[in-house]
């Protein structure tokens, strides 16, 4: 079992940058893929990054890369994602998610755990 909390989130302006944590409970997160997905008004969920349990790897979906980047301390039991450039499409509320899957899964039926979600608004 894993609990995640999501934090960082906040109001910005377009072209600034965040980062949010997502910090998991639990002797095991070493062990599991984790991953950032969002979802926007009107919109369905969307995958925005993963990394594979060791952070060795990692994969983007195509509107964030080069812009945002996932990073892990499995020492802290943290996943990390810093969002730079932001647009005001990026406006969503961003989830981070832990799963035992193949590494670099991108689909969300993938990832058992959730957490609550922490709102992203990039303002003009």
């Amino acid at each position: 079992q894993v609990q995640l909390v999501e934090s960082g989130g906040g109001l910005v302006q377009t072209g600034g940058s965040l980062r949010l944590s997502c910090a998991a409970s639990g002797r095991t997160f070493s062990t599991y893929t984790m991953a950032w997905f969002r979802l926007a008004p009107g919109k369905e969920r969307e995958f925005v990054a993963t990394i594979t349990s060791s952070g060795s790897s990692t994969y983007y979906a195509d509107s964030v890369k080069g812009r945002f980047t996932i990073s892990r301390d499995n020492a802290k039991n943290t996943v990390y994602l810093q969002m730079n450039s932001l647009k005001s499409e990026d406006t969503a509320v961003y989830y981070c998610a832990a799963g035992n899957t193949r590494p670099l899964a991108t689909g969300a039926h993938r990832y058992e755990y959730w957490g609550q979600g922490t709102q992203v608004t990039v303002s003009s």
